[in-house]
């Protein structure tokens, strides 16, 4: 029999019957194999639903604060990867009233970074920036010779890992590492970057961008041309605002786009039905005006000239 009907006989198994049966050690487990399963499937929502079954007050004995966050942290993670900021906020709050008295280093890390992730989906880019340049922070965080996952800060199965331990996520595997990597540190940073470029203006931004600015590890990212561009009030052009665009989660895009086609700072439209942004191309514009500025510094270095010739004075 293939994996395929054995994951189909598993899900007959419904959400609804795992509910109504009393928990036990053995029924826990059952519930984390057919997570696992739904996982394999990448069910995000499956998967954090057959786990939200659990109940985490009860008097097991494997069922302690660390396991409790652990679960909440993990169903959060899931829902993440639907892009339900709803519900994994709703366990990241359960968590965040254990996270405070938590010693284990690494799934305190995991909880900042889907908090972080939260706050990035529910367009809130001020304050993800500041979680995201936290975590960018983190000292290499030595960790033995646990096992240990990886957990995506951006976009899922797509995007690189920071190496945590304690639960299978995304992959249904597990990884082999001693230390936290460091590709995945300049990843928040450059989400940190991404965010608060994206964040409403105002003192507190400003001041961010300064320091991200004054950042040495910020001149290796590619999004540092923008960076540098948002901080010195520097005009963007449309094909630097569309290679920044590209990078973008469609939540994202979308803030910048409406942002700066509200302002009038870019003719574009944007269409949510369909998902679709479209941008008008103003280079013709651009290039008439560039025209406009030269023809009048050609016409008044013509003026001071003519000045020049018949002897009167020049004004500095």
């Amino acid at each position: 029999m293939n994996k395929h009907n054995n994951v189909n006989q598993a899900y007959q198994i419904s959400y609804a019957e795992c509910e109504k049966m009393k928990d036990t050690q053995e029924v826990l487990i059952i519930r984390e194999k057919l997570a696992e399963l739904y996982e394999s499937e990448q069910l995000w929502s499956k998967a954090a639903q057959m786990l939200s079954c659990i109940d985490l007050d009860s008097g097991m004995r494997v069922i302690d604060d660390t396991f409790r966050l652990s679960k909440c942290v993990q169903i959060a993670c899931l829902y993440l990867e639907d892009d339900d900021a709803v519900n994994a906020e709703a366990f990241i709050n359960k968590a965040s009233f254990l996270v405070s008295n938590s010693r284990h280093e690494v799934l305190n890390l995991q909880y900042k970074v889907c908090y972080a992730r939260i706050l990035d989906l529910k367009r809130k880019f001020l304050e993800a920036a500041l979680h995201y340049y936290d975590i960018s922070q983190i000292e290499k965080l030595q960790i033995g010779d646990e096992y240990v996952l990886g957990i995506n800060f951006l976009d899922g199965v797509k995007s690189r890992n920071l190496y945590l331990d304690v639960m299978v996520l995304h992959y249904g595997y597990f990884l082999h590492v001693s230390e936290i990597d460091e590709e995945a540190l300049e990843q928040a940073l450059a989400a940190a970057v991404t965010c608060m470029t994206l964040a409403a203006a105002g003192p507190q931004r400003s001041r961010v961008l300064a320091t991200l600015y004054r950042d040495e590890r910020c001149s290796k990212l590619m999004v540092y041309p923008i960076l540098q561009k948002v901080y010195l009030e520097s005009i963007l052009r449309k094909p630097e605002i569309d290679a920044f665009a590209e990078e973008l989660k469609l939540h994202q895009a979308e803030k910048i786009a409406s942002s700066m086609i509200y302002e009038d700072r870019m003719r574009g439209s944007i269409d949510q039905v369909e998902a679709i942004i479209q941008f008008e191309d103003d280079s013709k514009d651009l290039q008439q005006w560039d025209h406009q500025i030269v023809g009048l510094c050609q016409a008044l270095n013509d003026v001071l000239d003519s000045m020049a010739k018949k002897g009167l004075p020049i004004p500095v």
